[in-house]
């Protein structure tokens, strides 16, 4: 038997919201997997990170397709990957959640033979992941709240989103890592910024659902994205410049991409003429910028047997 699983990209944080908030955007990553018994794992790769990703055990999918196993007490003793990724790599659109999660998707529909219990792929998933806020949004779509209960384990809320939203994704040709950029937060922050970004978050959720005329304010953040612009001047930049222009741009989970959330069809379409833009403000390579006008997704991660 052979699974096939699609799973969205997502972009965490939307400003303030750091490491709890989420959205599933219209850009995907499939997977096949097709077990045998060659005793090997082995996986061909099309489209973003074909060039560099693992093509076989050490590749993330197969990771965590043999974890997820071993912990439903089962066993593969081989299987080929086919594995097509429309998610740009480490651009803080999702990419390793989306990996997770089709792994941990597959390893299920395999040891049950059936459909996976969405709640258990997230919770495996999570795990796995160790960030939930990029793990909800791709296992159920839509806009997330992820949280940990009294007994730490992670849950998750959905949020209303108006469709008059329009979401834009401004991608860079360079990228960053994950725990480089969490290496940049302070052990502490001031009480004033932690307050302000708890008014953020609670306007945030009101503004998707109720009014987006209140999403320029809604994205301001004071705890993560200041703290990590140094290593992204130039993402830092586009923000700054997207925002003194009156657009809600904040950093797309951890960079370097930009989202910005658009109240409007021609405020989207201006956002994404950026298309092509090169930054050669600093002295270092000139970056290169890529629009995608993306709609929220409103489905997660699917399973076809």
């Amino acid at each position: 038997m052979s699974v096939r699983v699609r799973v969205p990209g997502t972009s965490a944080n939307l400003g303030p919201g750091f490491d709890s908030l989420g959205i599933a955007v219209d850009l995907w990553n499939e997977v096949e997997v097709v077990p045998n018994d060659s005793g090997r794992f082995t996986v061909d790769v099309q489209g973003a990170g074909a060039k560099w990703l693992p093509r076989d055990r050490r590749n993330l999918l197969v990771r965590i397709l043999l974890q997820t196993t071993a912990q439903l007490g089962g066993s593969l003793s081989g299987a080929h990957l086919r594995a097509v990724n429309g998610v740009p790599q480490s651009g803080g659109l999702g990419s390793s959640a989306s990996a997770v999660v089709a792994g941990v998707a597959a390893a299920l529909a395999l040891h049950t033979g059936g459909q996976p219990d969405r709640d258990e792929v997230f919770r495996l998933a999570s795990a796995c992941e160790g960030h939930p806020d990029n793990a909800a949004p791709a296992v159920y779509g839509g806009a997330t709240i992820a949280y940990t209960d009294a007994e730490g384990l992670p849950r998750c809320a959905s949020m209303t989103v108006d469709e008059s939203i329009h979401a834009v994704l401004l991608v860079p040709d360079y990228t960053t890592k994950t725990s480089v950029m969490r290496m940049l937060q302070p052990e502490s922050v001031p009480v004033a910024d932690a307050v302000f970004n708890l008014s953020r978050s609670a306007l945030l959720v009101h503004a998707l659902g109720e009014d987006p005329s209140l999403l320029f304010e809604a994205t301001e953040d004071r705890l993560h994205q200041p703290y990590r612009a140094q290593a992204m001047p130039a993402t830092d930049r586009m923000i700054t410049d997207l925002r003194t222009q009156g657009h809600a741009a904040a950093l797309s989970g951890a960079g370097p991409t930009v989202l910005v959330l658009a109240t409007s069809s021609a405020e989207a379409d201006a956002v994404a003429a950026a298309d092509g833009l090169v930054d050669s403000a600093s002295n270092d390579t000139p970056v290169r910028w890529k629009s995608h006008r993306v709609a929220i997704a409103a489905e997660g991660a699917t399973v076809e047997l």
